[in-house]
Parts: C-alpha cells; sequence; structure tokens
C-alpha cells in the first residue's frame, strides 16, 4: 500500500519515469536507420567536392611552374559536365585575372597576362587538374586558385596556390638539384668501375686460356728395359 501511494496523481509514479525514455529512444533509432539508408541508396548527399594543391610554391623569375591540383568527388567522374576554373589574384592591389578554364576540352585565355603561357596539365579521369605557367614573371606573385565542380556535386573548398616568383632558387632547391646531380655523377662512376672489372676479368681468363693452347706438348720418355 505505501508503494500505491508513491504512484501520486499522474498514475504512473516510479514506473513511469521510467517508461518515458523509451519510445523517444525507439523513434531515434528508426531516425537513424532512415538516414543511413537514404546515404546508401544516393538520395542524401554524403560529401562534396575536395580540392587539394601543394599550397606554397617557389620558382625562379623566366622558368615554367607546374601548379598541382588534385580533387576528390562524391559522385562519379562526368567529363560532359565537369569544369574546372583557375583565378589569380595579385598580392597588392588589383583585379582578379582568370588564368584557365577546362569543360570537356581545355580553355586557355584568350587575352590577359596569361595569354599563351598558362597551359593545361591535367588528367580529369585521374583527378587531376593542374595547370603549367610558361616563363613566369615577378607580376605572377599572388595567389592562384582552383575550383572544380562535378554535378551534381559543386559544392566544396576551393584550393589555393601561393605562387612566389624569385631571381635565383633558394638553397634547398639548389642543394636537392646538386644532390641530385652529384648522386647520378657517382651511380655513373659506379656502373663504370663495374664493367672496367668485369672486362679486365674477361681479358684475364682469355690471355690464359691463350697461354694454355700455345705451350707445346711434353714428350713421354720410354722406358728402355721395355720392349
Amino acid at each position: 500500500t505505501v508503494s500505491a501511494g508513491r504512484l501520486g496523481p499522474q498514475g504512473t509514479g516510479q514506473m513511469g519515469r521510467y517508461r518515458t525514455p523509451f519510445p523517444m529512444f525507439v523513434n531515434r533509432f528508426y531516425v537513424f536507420v532512415l538516414l543511413s539508408g537514404l546515404a546508401a541508396s544516393g538520395v542524401l548527399p554524403v560529401g562534396g567536392m575536395k580540392v587539394y594543391t601543394s599550397g606554397e610554391v617557389e620558382a625562379v623569375n623566366g622558368t615554367d611552374v607546374r601548379l598541382k591540383c588534385t580533387f576528390q568527388s562524391s559522385s562519379p567522374i562526368t567529363p560532359a559536365t565537369l569544369t574546372v576554373s583557375w583565378n589569380f589574384r595579385p598580392l597588392g592591389r588589383g583585379r582578379e585575372e582568370s588564368v584557365f578554364y577546362y569543360h570537356e576540352r581545355p580553355y586557355p585565355p584568350p587575352e590577359g597576362p596569361f595569354r599563351k603561357r598558362a597551359i593545361w596539365a591535367g588528367d580529369i579521369m585521374g583527378r587531376d587538374a593542374s595547370i603549367i605557367v610558361r616563363d613566369v614573371k615577378f607580376t605572377f606573385n599572388g595567389t592562384f586558385s582552383c575550383q572544380v565542380k562535378n554535378p551534381p556535386d559543386v559544392y566544396g573548398n576551393m584550393g589555393e596556390v601561393k605562387l612566389t616568383v624569385v631571381t635565383t632558387a633558394s638553397f634547398s632547391e639548389i642543394a636537392i638539384l646538386a644532390a641530385a646531380i652529384g648522386g647520378a655523377i657517382v651511380l655513373m662512376v659506379v656502373l663504370l668501375v663495374i664493367v672496367m672489372s668485369i672486362r679486365r676479368c674477361r681479358r684475364k681468363r682469355r690471355e690464359e686460356e691463350e697461354e694454355g693452347d700455345d705451350e707445346p706438348p711434353q714428350r713421354v720418355r720410354k722406358d728402355p728395359t721395355v720392349w
């Protein structure tokens, strides 16, 4: 009777307080299952376009530089609708310039500072939207932006590459170049030594064989006691 008196006017008491969360948990579980099913079927978008760039690039004045841009899409690659846009924003005050555009084929800029300088270097099916800028100048110091759209996947981040044009290569680049050249020279010397050693061994073996052929046959001495 004491436990019944604790039920109170609500008529549920402590048991009612434990029953209330269960229907809410079931509803949330059903919602989770429904959303998971939609995501698995492709009705509910689960991702967007992701663009990756090298971040910062240094190039010597008058040389060519590759601006790398790769991407990942939540939708299958469709060359007929996929587009790539490259733009440039200078360091100082200046308007944004169009650098390159791609839609089924490259569309280099017909005018402006990047005319005949921007070259397509990507592979759409390989998820590569890179370009090459030829004969860079100091006025190209700034930020290059790469935007890729693959409908219906048209939303996502925009990749950026900060280009710094310098007079000479930095110490790190010079060190890397010197190490590469030095390694190539050492490899060539090692290969030359191996080839010369093999030739010397073959020549020595050939001379030993020739000396063995020229040696006169030894006469067998006959025992006089034998008839």
